[in-house]
């Protein structure tokens, strides 16, 4: 389901100030590196969002859609069966779920994306905030638009 408004927020280090990024009704606030995370360099600000779809062939046409797009850098699909309440009655349905890696200011043209291609009439949209330190978050960064 698409929310009015999403709002991540993670707790900067007392020694650092917290840095803010906003994207059109999305606020993530700079976390606080993870401590022993590999890799060295600053620590890059970077979101997860979850969304299902009904088949793998979807699933995976969306993920290649994004990629092209390069509103994402690396999408996982895995299978799974969720359980929620639809139109006043309880479901039960095996979907796919999509981890779509992504950094901040990807959200906004991500979300539109998403929604424009989406299978679902309301398609799930949890945006999870968080940071990577070294490599994989120098990639990530690279990967995008």
């Amino acid at each position: 389901m698409e929310p009015a408004d999403a709002t991540v927020t993670a707790h900067p280090s007392p020694a650092d100030p917290p840095a803010s990024v906003g994207v059109q009704g999305f606020q993530l606030t700079a976390a606080e590196p993870a401590i022993g995370s590999p890799g060295g360099g600053p620590d890059r600000m970077v979101c997860v969002v979850l969304t299902s779809e009904a088949t793998t062939e979807r699933a995976e046409d969306l993920a290649r859609a994004l990629l092209e797009q390069r509103l994402v850098a690396c999408v996982s699909v895995l299978p799974v069966r969720s359980h929620y309440r639809w139109q006043g009655a309880l479901e039960t349905a095996d979907e796919v779920k999509l981890l779509l890696k992504t950094t901040p200011e990807q959200l906004s043209d991500l979300h539109r994306a998403l929604h424009a291609l989406h299978g679902y009439q309301t398609p799930e949209w949890i945006v999870l905030g968080g940071s990577s330190r070294g490599d994989y978050g120098l990639w990530l960064g690279e990967q995008l638009g």
